[in-house]
Parts: C-alpha cells; structure tokens; sequence
C-alpha cells in the first residue's frame, strides 16, 4: 500500500526545503522504531509536498503514533492517480495553541521541537506507547519544549537559570490555564540541591473536569536553577525522553556564578547530571549550531558521559539553514 503523508507548507522556500529534509528523516526515524521497514521519498502531488513510502496495510496503533509526526498535515492512500483520505487519529491533550501563542525573539517553532520529541521517543523505543511520558528541558528558556509535550499528553519537566524566562513562561501557562478554564492546581516550593536553592512550581492539570476528578493528569514542573542540577533533583522521578536546544553562539552564558563557558565545555560539565536525570534506555535529541559545535565533538561528549549515540541513518541527516550564522543539526542518542 503506498501511504502519503502531505507535509505543512512555509512560504520561504529555503525553510519549504528544510522542513521537507527534516520531515523525510523523521518519518524514517519513526517508520524504523515502529519496526516498519520503508523507503520515504518526496514527492509532489497536486503542487503540494508529500512523504510517500510503501509498506503493508498499517494498524490503528501504528497510525495513531506516524500521526503524531510534526508536519503532518493530511493522511491518505495513493490509489491509482486518486488519493483517499484516512481518518487522522486526534493525538492532542491540550488545544494547538499552548505552543503558539507565546511569542519572542529565538524562540523555536513547535513543529521543530515536536520532531526532536518524536526523536527522543523513537531512540527510547517509546513511540506509539502508552501515555504519560515525562519530557525534560535541562535549558528550557521560556518552555516551548514543555508547552509541545503538555499539549500532546506528555509530562513537562524545564529547567532553567534565568529567573526572568521562567516567571514569562509560568505567567503565561497561568494565563492559559484560566483562559482555557481547565481544572488546575499550582503548588509552589522551593529544595536545597548542594548548597543551591532551587524554586519549583509545578502544575497538575487535566484537558477536562472529568478527567481532574477522575485523577486522569499531566504535571508541568518548572524550576529555577543550574542545570548541573538536573541529576539530584528529578532523582526519584527521572525523565523518559530529554529535548533541548543547545546555545547557537559560541559561548553559554553564566551558570552557577561561573563565567561564560563554551558550549563543548558546558557540555562536558553537564551531560552527566543529565543522564543521572533519566531513566536507563531513555532517549535524548539535541539540535545544535553545527558552525559553532562540531557534530562529532558533540558525539564524542555524548559517548564520553555515557550515552549511546545514534549516527547511522536516517538520524544523521538533519543539518538544515536558520540563518546566516546558524546550520541547525541533531544528535540523538540513548542513555545507557
């Protein structure tokens, strides 16, 4: 059967060709986790960009989870020069918009950071499997990687060291909540972490009034602090799946009163506390500068600090243009 997936559209033709790149390699990551073995090209059907593969007729689980890709915007059949359209299985928790509507300067799109969730899934072999999973930004800046996963069922888990992006980030979800009048509870609290104080806030909520009562719910955790820290403080309740978006410039910015470091050197200061943040087997997606962050050196960090990184295609494909000074890229790796 040959299944065709059309794909979102950009009106900038160079971002039209990244998201089509980056589409191909994800539906390949996901296809292979799922044990489906297929050939994804492009193609053009009626003057609108498709996946297409061949494979034998998939079940109601396995297109419930290649319909969480991130730039899937319609699924069909390619009969003959007609295409019929499949029923899309609804995957959201939280309305489209959580991720959407806040909005500033660098802030990553939220089809991106799905694609690096799907990724992280797909490394931890958790594609397509039960809900919650819990999703950690050890750098989550103002928490589009939190607000993603929120919105499709996930548990979120951000932290940070700028007070001032956390408080937007934790403004705005209030906000939302109240807006949305989803039934919420926020409670506030601060620990002690190796001499270190460490505000958390953390919200538990449901997508329905049913569902709150019936103890059906996600949380949203954020907290204040280095992220060295991850490793002691989600110790008891580690991540299955870790996002984050490494700085693009060459130098990461103060943390814990040090001065700016390199990235490379902040990684190697931090990729440990990391991994003690997740659970054995659990995946990890990284989208990095590659003109600031060599990819290898990054695979090389990521080996180092015991992760097992996943090289071989289709996960190393990805490099992509932003802008003038950025090539994007992704590493995915598991932890060990």
């Amino acid at each position: 059967m040959n299944y065709c997936f059309q794909l979102l559209p950009h009106a900038n033709i160079r971002y039209q060709e990244s998201l089509e790149q980056l589409g191909r390699a994800e539906l390949s990551c996901m296809l292979s986790a799922l044990g489906i073995e297929a050939q994804v090209c492009t193609e053009r059907l009626g003057g609108a960009p498709f996946l297409c593969f061949d494979a034998p007729e998939l079940n109601a689980e396995d297109l419930a989870a290649l319909s969480g890709h991130s730039a899937l915007t319609f699924l069909c059949l390619r009969e003959g020069a007609l295409l019929r359209p499949l029923e899309r299985p609804d995957g959201d928790y939280l309305p489209r918009d959580l991720a959407e509507v806040l909005k500033y300067k660098g802030k990553t799109s939220a089809v991106f950071t799905r694609m690096l969730i799907n990724l992280a899934l797909c490394a931890a072999g958790r594609l397509g499997k039960e809900q919650p999973i819990t999703v950690l930004d050890p750098l989550c800046g103002r928490g589009t990687t939190c607000f993603v996963a929120l919105q499709a069922g996930m548990n979120a888990v951000g932290l940070d060291l700028d007070r001032r992006d956390l408080k937007e980030a934790a403004d705005y979800f209030s906000r939302y909540l109240q807006f949305h009048r989803l039934k919420h509870r926020l409670d506030q609290n601060a620990c002690t972490v190796k001499g270190q104080n460490v505000p958390n806030a953390v919200y538990t909520l449901a997508c329905s009034k049913e569902r709150y009562q019936a103890g059906d719910t996600r949380f949203l955790r954020l907290m204040l602090g280095d992220t060295a820290l991850a490793g002691p403080l989600l110790k008891k309740t580690p991540a299955d799946v870790l996002v984050a978006d490494l700085p693009y410039g060459v130098q990461h910015a103060p943390q814990a009163g040090r001065r700016a470091d390199h990235v490379a050197g902040m990684l190697r200061r931090v990729l440990p506390a990391w991994r003690e943040a997740l659970r054995p087997g659990a995946g990890v997606a990284l989208s990095f500068n590659a003109l600031t962050l060599d990819r290898q050196a990054l695979i090389g960090l990521l080996a180092e600090a015991g992760y097992e990184p996943m090289d071989a295609p289709p996960y190393g494909s990805m490099r992509h243009f932003v802008e003038q000074a950025v090539s994007r890229d992704v590493v995915v790796a598991r932890r060990a």
